[in-house]
């Protein structure tokens, strides 16, 4: 595809806010840019395909995109409230797709939402929040028209397609996180931050969880006969399940490992706490019997023999040094000191 059609299809459809491209395919090929009020009639043309990206568009662009292609009243409502689990519906010949994509934002995952509008003669995908662009899929699709021509069921995969493999660069982000958590866990530097933020990694893991694993169901679905989709494309889904799979293990292996660690840093506050102990033991029983002589010989009695002896002060300093090093070597022998 020459990039000098891509790239002015590009800049006509940024004309209208919230939509991103608009392209009309045949047989693979892109043959024209299209405004959203004359993508309905494009799309009824045997052969032809209308492709349509909108990213956070207003209830008035839905409408008009509602009123070209005939979706359903309720699917519409689900793309403009933007809150929904991954899911797939089905309204006759016509598919609503529901996928959530994460990306690494400031330390945290973020997640967004990509809704996907799928008929006969047209794909609309409307993304909202976190999100990669879709125009690399889009290069990528024109740049295989063979592909390509399988129409509406080929978008439709390698958008889920390109949405699962994002996945994977924060996994493997938290995964080096996780590795040096796990390193800093019993060094003598690691405290309360790291607790911290072991909790804070187990919970993004959980909801990137709950976002990916609802999907695994989505593409059984698309591989059944239940599905409109082309048996030809079967495998492709297959294959998008395949990884979500491997990307659930993922994440189970990542939450069981910071569980771990979660465990053994506190298991390594408490065991600090108790090596604290002993030392504050050891040395309240080495200044017991130093105190309690001091303490007996300060009250200062009249009959006391050893106050008017020559050698009582000398030798009640000797049996304090005597108390107090016994118990010393005895708890530096066992390493309570």
């Amino acid at each position: 595809m020459d990039a000098r059609v891509t790239a002015s299809a590009a800049a006509d459809a940024a004309k209208e806010p919230g939509v991103v491209d608009a392209g009309v395919y045949v047989g693979g090929q892109r043959v024209a840019s299209t405004s959203i009020d004359e993508a309905g009639s494009w799309s009824k043309k045997p052969g032809h395909v209308v492709w349509i990206g909108l990213f956070e568009p207003s209830y008035d662009l839905l409408r008009r995109v509602q009123a070209q292609f005939g979706l359903h009243d309720l699917a519409i409502e689900d793309a403009e409230n933007a809150h929904q689990h991954p899911k797939l519906e089905q309204y006759g010949e016509a598919l609503f797709v529901v996928a959530r994509t994460a990306q690494i934002v400031g330390g945290r995952i973020a997640f967004g939402e990509t809704h996907l509008f799928v008929g006969r003669g047209y794909v609309v995908s409307v993304r909202h929040g976190a999100s990669t662009s879709y125009a690399n899929i889009r290069h990528r699709c024109e740049s295989r028209p063979k592909a390509l021509s399988h129409g509406e069921d080929y978008i439709l995969y390698a958008i889920l397609d390109f949405i699962v493999d994002n996945y994977m660069p924060v996994l493997e982000t938290i995964h080096a996180e996780v590795d040096a958590i796990e390193d800093d866990v019993f060094s003598s530097t690691a405290g309360t931050t790291n607790v911290h933020r072991l909790y804070t990694l187990r919970r993004d893991l959980l909801r990137l969880r709950n976002v990916a694993v609802p999907l695994i169901e989505v593409c059984h679905r698309l591989e059944r006969a239940e599905a409109p989709i082309d048996p030809a494309m079967h495998p492709l889904f297959r294959d998008v399940s395949d990884h979500l799979v491997r990307v659930e293990e993922e994440i189970d292996a990542l939450r069981e490992v910071l569980a771990f660690a979660f465990e053994a840093s506190l298991m390594r506050g408490q065991a600090q706490q108790n090596a604290i102990t002993r030392k504050l033991a050891a040395w309240a029983a080495i200044l017991a019997v130093p105190t309690a002589i001091a303490g007996i010989y300060g009250m200062n009695f009249k009959n006391m023999p050893e106050l008017e002896w020559q050698y009582g002060y000398p030798l009640a300093i000797l049996l304090m040094l005597i108390a107090a090093a016994l118990p010393y070597f005895i708890f530096k022998w066992k390493n309570w000191l």
